[in-house]
């Protein structure tokens, strides 16, 4: 009789471990998004998540505590029924669970989470993850039923799982440790089938790297070339080892005459990292700032690491003209670009004269901004030394489209919004600050400010700031840097009526609808993701 009854709790300690390991993992859609938005690195998910206006942590602790209130009241109103009081008292979790799932599900991510094989993977390896925590929990209460024996506590005994919400960020982070056993092997296969792909191809490849700039001179530099090659680049921003990876084990290398590789480094050797799985035969440099000065922790750090670039160059490097004196002593043949004059930015676009093989056309681009017609430079440049000519080059640049959250601009009833959001760096912000005073009409601005600028970001969110002064509307979104951001605008004489603070960019949407009217340009800069 003692092995069934045995055998009979082991059952019942396993289903109930189970059904929290699904309640658990279904809870955890947004934060295994937010782990995704911090590269998988776990550290930069708990500190997200312990940001003073996230509020996971809280919502996670509601949980448990509505969990516990009604286990226990559920739980002492069937006592009647003895052990089995507990069992019913588990009814209260699946409906707050469920309530909580549905809830989270209404709070999208500002980027989505992408359910890749590796997100799908993590999900398989966090359900064991917490149905195994669970199991050890629900065995250990049971045990603890057994020695003590008190009546009471028999029928109370899994109100104590309520904490199992609050720890489930733990878990997650526990979940993607276990992973990584399997990812981080299996990336480096994969990226090796990446490198041996190139290598016995005879595709021409050309490196695009810079502290900004690189997605939308990558997706200029396409266009030009697309007039005469078969083009492949990497898609997005995708600028990684696995995003490099991706896009050449993804195709038929044989279809392509050119492969256009973003480069991106948060760290020196992540350049040099990248220019192994695919040795440029150019490259280009787009521009140098204090951008991701936060894990770089200096300008020569910077320099240094987007220079890789060129020690791994076999054929040409062409350079901005900003940046270009931080490499005057490359080990490859460098140009700077200089082909671009007589630039005129204005509301309805950009034009500039381009003079290249000793002949010169007048270019006008829908793409707004002085800043845009360097970057076409940028590309012509090398699309002209490829063997594109002068002609086709002028006739895709006034081809071009806007790139998405970009300084891309739409009208919607007579209100004109250029969304920049994905500008995150100082000469950006600057730049986009002087396509919208290009505008007529009131000028507003929506921003958190700059992010991972290390020692320099209260310094240079307090410049920025003092930019902001004299536009119509100043609407900043968090905490993340407002102070010094508004400190500064206030400091340059902002009119302080004219500012508003909001916590999240849908409270900052809601005030905007309260001002709006015809004829209004609105500057969304920088729409920071879930993780700051």
């Amino acid at each position: 009789m003692g092995i069934f009854v045995s055998v009979g709790k082991t059952v019942e300690c396993v289903l109930i471990a189970l059904c929290f390991g699904a309640f658990l993992t279904m809870s955890s859609a947004k934060l295994l998004g937010a782990l995704q938005g911090c590269n998988y690195r776990s550290g930069k998910l708990f500190r997200w998540a312990a940001k003073r206006n996230n509020m996971s942590f809280e919502r996670l602790a509601l949980l448990g505590m509505l969990c516990v209130l009604s286990s226990a009241i559920v739980s002492l109103c069937f006592s009647f029924a003895g052990e089995w009081a507990a069992v019913v008292g588990l009814v209260p979790y699946a409906v707050f669970f469920g309530l909580y799932i549905y809830s989270d599900g209404k709070i999208a991510l500002r980027v989505p989470a992408v359910r890749t094989k590796r997100f799908k993977r993590l999900e398989a390896v966090l359900f064991v993850v917490c149905a195994v925590i669970s199991y050890i929990i629900i065995t250990l209460l049971n045990f603890a039923d057994e020695v003590w024996g008190a009546p009471l506590f028999s029928v109370l005994r899994y109100c104590p799982l309520a904490i199992l919400p609050l720890l489930l960020i733990p878990m997650i982070c526990l979940a993607n440790e276990i992973a990584k056993i399997y990812e981080v092997p299996h990336n480096r296969t994969y990226i090796k089938k990446a490198t041996e792909k190139i290598a016995s191809s005879d595709i021409t490849v050309i490196g695009i790297t810079g502290s900004y700039g690189k997605t939308s001179t990558k997706n200029i530099l396409s266009a030009m070339l697309g007039k005469k090659f078969r083009v492949l680049t990497t898609p997005r921003s995708h600028n990684t080892p696995i995003g490099i990876a991706l896009a050449v084990n993804a195709n038929d290398l044989k279809n392509f005459d050119i492969f256009i590789a973003e480069m991106g480094a948060r760290n020196v050797g992540d350049i040099a990292e990248l220019c192994e799985i695919c040795p440029p035969d150019y490259s280009l440099i787009t521009g140098i700032c204090a951008q991701h000065l936060e894990t770089f922790e200096s300008l020569d750090n910077i320099i240094k690491a987007k220079g890789e670039i060129l020690s791994a160059t076999r054929k040409k490097a062409y350079l901005a003209a900003d940046c270009a004196e931080y490499f005057k002593d490359s080990p490859c043949e460098c140009e700077t670009c200089s082909c671009i004059s007589e630039v005129e930015a204005g509301a309805d676009g950009t034009s500039f004269t381009l003079t290249l093989g000793g002949e010169s056309v007048r270019v006008k681009t829908m793409l707004l901004g002085a800043h845009c017609a360097y970057n076409i430079g940028l590309a012509a440049g090398l699309a002209f030394e490829l063997g594109v000519s002068l002609k086709d080059i002028a006739s895709a640049a006034e081809e071009l489209e806007f790139v998405e959250h970009r300084l891309q601009l739409t009208t919607s009833n007579g209100i004109n919004i250029l969304d920049d959001g994905y500008n995150a760096n100082v000469k950006g912000a600057r730049a986009a600050l002087s396509v919208l005073r290009a505008f007529g009409g009131r000028k507003i601005i929506v921003t958190p400010g700059i992010v991972e600028l290390g020692i320099l970001e209260e310094k240079e969110n307090r410049e920025f700031g003092e930019l902001l002064a004299g536009l119509d509307f100043v609407i900043l979104v968090g905490d993340t840097l407002v102070t010094p951001v508004k400190e500064g605008y206030l400091s340059a004489g902002g009119d302080p009526e004219k500012l508003a603070v909001r916590e999240t960019l849908k409270d900052a949407q809601t005030e905007l609808k309260k001002i709006l009217a015809q004829g209004d340009t609105v500057l969304f800069l920088n729409d920071l993701p879930d993780i700051y």
